[in-house]
């Protein structure tokens, strides 16, 4: 069953203020996605981008993440 657009406006208005927004963001979502399809990812390209995450260092340990989180937040917030 479809409702008409006059239907789906008066169903709208009954809706709470914070249901509406919900509503009009998926409204702007959907659009969005038709009028920008995202194109499709060609062959390989998942395997090229990791292959230029590598690096010849090793990972940081978790003591070291700890230290460069803290710093962050020192220079963040202080």
């Amino acid at each position: 069953m479809s409702m008409s657009w006059e239907e789906l406006r008066k169903e709208a208005y009954q809706l709470s203020v914070s249901d509406r927004l919900l509503l009009v963001e998926a409204i702007v979502r959907s659009l969005s996605n038709e009028l920008r399809p995202r194109p499709e990812p060609t062959e390989g390209i998942v395997e090229r981008l990791a292959g230029s995450l590598k690096t010849d260092t090793p990972p940081p340990t978790d003591k070291e993440i700890d230290a460069i989180l803290e710093n962050r937040l020192k220079e963040k917030y202080l």
